[in-house]
């Protein structure tokens, strides 16, 4: 046995049996939802792990886990992270109703005009607001998508009156009473379920980002697009996180702990903005051979005021939980006109 272990030193040595780099090479599993020709494979989860990789000099690397590969559901990734099932997860807090009210405020209407001066304001009201939610985890960005759209089967959005009656796909708490509150009836369900329930008729249509109309083949789908008028804020967005197993993180050594601080923060929820605004020009291509339109700005003032009367809703379910629902509001609103400023 001593001669055997001295031959494997020996090889080792050589660099012909890497047996240390292997013992000190640390793999993340990353999971998250979508398939990997999503751009949040391709344009957020991808470059991450490279650079990672890249910086550590190769001692940290990724397996990432498209489509829900280690099993379970969209809604289970955050328990997935914090339980140690994966490392790393991608996903929306907004799956878990309820779980993380302090994100509400940037799920509120008309809140998001920019992805990344949005995603910005994110990660700065997250480490004011949003600790004490996140306490079991690492979270490495937070992020926002690009304007929310309809995408329809049968019939375009133009007016108010246009929803009533119509089963809608929507991916939050907040933008299902939103939904509601415009006439149609809310189906809240991961942004996976989506084709299968298009195809079938279980839903007239979903609100969802030009972004992920390629990766669901949403444009095949349907045969309407309705926008709200660019000039003004989106009538939804959704937040998401990037999240590390907090034990995983704190058992690094120091050095690799400076490489994922050095990849995460203000830099990267930015950066996944950017990136998302990117993919939604890429994927509106898809939808040419549909018809699209623009909800007028003088509809959406409408739509504003029935936005108002949620955002105080929203207040006041923040103040009974022992918060000041207001303060955060006003403080998410100022850190986005902010960002924007500064874009």
């Amino acid at each position: 046995m001593k001669t055997l272990r001295k031959i494997g030193i020996a090889l080792a040595a050589a660099g012909l049996l890497p047996l240390a780099a292997q013992a000190d090479e640390i793999v993340l599993k990353v999971h998250h939802f979508l398939p990997p020709s999503s751009p949040t494979h391709t344009l957020i989860l991808q470059p991450w792990c490279d650079k990672i990789a890249a910086e550590s000099k190769g001692r940290m690397k990724c397996q990432i886990y498209p489509s829900m590969q280690l099993g379970g559901t969209p809604p289970q990734l955050i328990e997935q992270v914090r339980d140690g099932v994966a490392d790393v997860v991608w996903t929306l807090p907004g799956y878990t109703a309820g779980r993380f009210p302090s994100l509400e405020a940037f799920e509120l209407p008309f809140m998001m005009q920019s992805p990344e001066a949005t995603s910005k304001a994110l990660w700065e009201y997250t480490q004011q607001f949003s600790q004490q939610e996140f306490k079991d985890y690492k979270p490495l960005a937070f992020h926002v998508h690009g304007d929310g759209v309809f995408h329809m089967t049968s019939k375009p959005i133009k007016t108010t009156a246009d929803l009533r009656g119509l089963k809608l796909r929507a991916p939050t708490r907040m933008t299902n009473k939103f939904i509601a509150m415009l006439g149609a009836t809310p189906v809240s369900m991961p942004v996976p379920q989506v084709g299968d329930a298009l195809s079938k008729g279980v839903i007239d249509g979903a609100v969802v980002p030009y972004e992920v109309v390629p990766s669901l083949k949403i444009h095949e789908l349907v045969k309407f697009h309705s926008e709200t008028d660019p000039a003004e804020a989106a009538f939804y967005t959704a937040t998401f996180v990037l999240a590390m197993n907090k034990a995983k993180y704190e058992g690094l050594p120091a050095d690799l702990k400076k490489v994922i601080d050095a990849n995460s923060g203000l830099a990267l929820s930015a950066a996944a903005g950017r990136a998302f605004l990117q993919a939604d020009a890429t994927g509106k291509k898809f939808t040419a051979k549909n018809t699209t339109n623009v909800i007028p700005a003088s509809e959406l003032a409408t739509w504003k005021k029935l936005g108002e009367r949620l955002s105080a809703d929203w207040i006041k379910d923040m103040d009974a939980k022992g918060a000041n629902g207001a303060q955060m509001l006003d403080t998410a609103r100022k850190l986005i006109a902010k960002h924007a400023a500064s874009q």
